[in-house]
């Protein structure tokens, strides 16, 4: 067990009261919403700090990782300004997907994570990037240090999963219709650390002091 010369007597919010990482933008804290084995869609109450129930998932969509988010960053403007197709952030913490070997079947957890890329997803006009990590000191893939050597059909499952995650028939789609997703690029670990650096001073000028 970890100690701490100090602690918090309540509970921090995973968003504002923990810590970034120890070394970023390579190695970062990743607070963990979704496992692959869950069937609904939970989500960060940005108020309260609790994990809120945001949508049973209707299909068989499954996340291929764990995934969630990374503490004290926000998709702002500068992060807008590294995706092209995008017209403004989404103005949430900005999305972790992390591999690990063994399964983790617990959310509401924190782990260390290596950034080796990213997916540059633009919902609905958004910039929404999903950064893709893997788990500090994972047996399987912790000597990875860039997209490229994760296998391909790993990163289309990732793209499937997040082109598909929100469809509804089309009985329901309303008068706008189906929400407009688009992948516009998979990168690796240059671009998806600039992409956090960007998050993180987003984030200080919109939270900071």
């Amino acid at each position: 067990m970890s100690s701490s010369s100090s602690f918090d007597r309540w509970r921090p919010h995973p968003w504002h009261g923990l810590e970034v990482g120890d070394d970023p933008p390579s190695l970062v804290q990743a607070y963990i919403e979704i496992t692959p084995v869950d069937t609904v869609k939970y989500e960060i109450d940005k108020e309260t700090g609790y994990l809120r129930v945001d949508r049973p998932q209707r299909y068989s969509s499954q996340p291929p990782t764990l995934y969630g988010f990374v503490p004290q960053t926000f998709c702002g403007a500068r992060v807008d300004e590294l995706s092209p197709k995008s017209s403004r952030g989404d103005h949430d913490p900005i999305d972790i997907c992390v591999l690990s070997e063994r399964s983790i079947s617990r959310s509401e957890i924190l782990l260390d994570a290596r950034i080796i890329g990213g997916l540059r997803m633009i919902d609905f006009d958004e910039a929404d990037d999903k950064l893709v990590a893997v788990l500090e000191n994972d047996d399987a893939w912790g000597t990875a240090s860039d997209l490229s050597d994760v296998p391909e059909v790993l990163i289309e499952r990732l793209r499937h999963y997040f082109l598909t995650y929100k469809s509804v028939p089309e009985s329901q789609q309303g008068d706008e219709g189906p929400k407009d997703i688009e992948v516009d690029r998979v990168y690796g670990v240059d671009h998806a650390q600039k992409v956090l650096e960007a998050s993180m001073a987003d984030y200080d000028e919109r939270y900071g002091d």
